[in-house]
């Protein structure tokens, strides 16, 4: 017996909040006003959320236990749907990640376990859910005129439908409409077919499953609207050809070769979102190689807003548009004092605020802050040592003493090695001896200096932070 999905209809109290936000803003127009529309299937789309509050949808793999940088853009995009009144779904793709979309990969992918993809489904999950949560609160601090009654997202996921599809059903209700032709010219398929490793039979039923997806999201939920990467394009085309082409089928038995025409009411769409990348060339959202994870288990707070500190000058208007809710305005006069001085990084300092309130709250902001001043600025005495140490959580790089008696009086040398951050007293030494070692800012010569009281910082006086090198830091908290 296959579980029973249920419609839920957009409701008439949601058509009346999209009225009474329609005055700020389309979403279709403000998208397209911070980048984020690459293409969409029809100009019809925009008249279509300007009239009526429509269910939108987008969907994740669960390729790994934790998002990264690279899906914000979809949920970002997902969110200024729900906030000014339409229903958006977040589909976590179990069936799908058990497969792997062969899109953007020259090669084939490593199929999970059942026991992997089973923790990444619920890490995922959950993480969903948390970013709604959080994100609509920093929604409505920007934006409080749109976002009164805003939407909070349905998280589906797709093993739900196919768990209990057998081959057979699925040849007979989802391939029967598949043509072969078509589903060989989408680039995903293509570009693999024409690399030495070609594309397995498994990878190339991707864009089936997903074309199921939306059909059944349609069907159960009046969903109109799937998003997703630029790279989604083909996947959800043929979402929209499933559609039809099943429509059509239904009403005339005849008609199961040909997509009849869609009477308004009916259509569905799809919209991309642009791939961004760094003026390297480089995939955004990869920092040294290596994703920058949503999870602050994997990526901690403090990487995460680096992460956008770092970004070059020419890229920080663009990132400000799109990952921010920030109005144009405000955006334009952040760059205006921005430029006046560039060294500052003002315009990075708002982008790395906003991104990392917008993922993980008004709190890792203010640590994330913290260890900023504390490993960069000269001047920490405005910081406490609780807000350090909870900045500092699980990074090998904070040392807390058990008592003053263990840090004061003893060599700096001694309290490197004797707490794991350097592998020997000899090793301090000789990057004492270099002129590479440093006490809050100030560089030691002594290699009999010790710890004292004179230099503990901070606005309790428990702080003292030890740099060897250009950037590998130690931060000491005395009780």
């Amino acid at each position: 017996m296959r579980r029973q999905l249920f419609h839920k209809p957009v409701r008439l109290n949601q058509y009346l909040l999209l009225r009474r936000n329609a005055s700020t803003s389309s979403v279709i127009t403000e998208l397209n006003s911070r980048g984020l529309v690459a293409q969409t299937t029809s100009q019809n789309l925009e008249k279509l959320c300007n009239e009526q509050p429509i269910t939108v949808y987008c969907g994740v793999d669960p390729s790994a236990r934790s998002l990264h940088i690279g899906n914000l853009l979809p949920l970002i995009t997902l969110l200024h749907f729900g906030v000014r009144g339409h229903k958006p779904i977040a589909l976590i793709g179990g069936a799908t990640g058990s497969i792997g979309d062969p899109g953007g990969r020259a090669t084939e992918r490593k199929l999970l376990s059942q026991e992997e993809l089973a923790v990444n489904e619920d890490g995922i999950t959950r993480q969903v859910h948390r970013f709604f949560k959080t994100a609509t609160a920093y929604a409505e601090e920007r934006r409080p005129q749109s976002t009164s009654g805003a939407q909070s997202p349905t998280v589906v996921n797709n093993i739900t439908w196919f768990r209990e599809m057998g081959m057979l059903e699925f040849l007979r209700t989802v391939g029967k409409h598949a043509k072969v032709n078509t589903m060989l010219s989408r680039d995903s398929v293509s570009s693999r077919l024409n690399a030495s490793q070609g594309i397995s039979f498994t990878e190339f039923t991707y864009q089936l499953l997903q074309a199921h997806d939306y059909y059944t999201l349609n069907k159960e939920y009046g969903c109109r609207l799937q998003i997703g990467g630029s790279d989604q394009w083909g996947n959800i085309v043929a979402g929209i050809d499933m559609i039809q082409r099943r429509r059509a089928a239904t009403s005339s038995p005849e008609a199961v070769d040909h997509a009849e025409s869609t009477k308004p009411e009916d259509e569905v769409f799809g919209l991309t979102i642009p791939l961004l990348t760094t003026p390297s060339g480089e995939k955004f959202g990869k920092s040294a190689g290596n994703a920058v994870w949503l999870d602050s288990e994997l990526t901690s707070v403090y990487d995460f807003y680096q992460y956008f500190i770092r970004q070059p000058d020419t890229m920080v208007r663009q990132l400000l548009s799109m990952f921010t809710l920030l109005s144009q305005e405000k955006i334009h006069a952040t760059m205006a004092e921005h430029e006046v001085d560039p060294s500052k990084r003002l315009a990075q300092r708002a982008l790395a605020r906003e991104v990392t309130e917008l993922v993980h709250g008004k709190d890792a902001v203010r640590q994330a802050e913290a260890v900023t001043s504390v490993l960069f600025d000269s001047d920490v005495g405005h910081l406490m040592s609780e807000d350090v140490v909870a900045a500092f959580a699980n990074d090998p790089r904070l040392v807390r003493l058990p008592s003053r008696e263990e840090g004061l009086g003893v060599p700096l040398t001694k309290l490197l090695a004797k707490n794991g951050r350097v592998k020997s007293r000899s090793e301090a030494e000789r990057v004492l001896k270099t002129g590479g070692m440093y006490l809050n800012s100030s560089r030691v010569t002594d290699p009999k200096r010790l710890l004292t009281e004179e230099d503990l910082v901070g606005n309790d006086h428990k702080i003292a932070v030890v740099r060897m090198g250009s950037d590998n830091h130690t931060v000491i908290i005395l009780p």
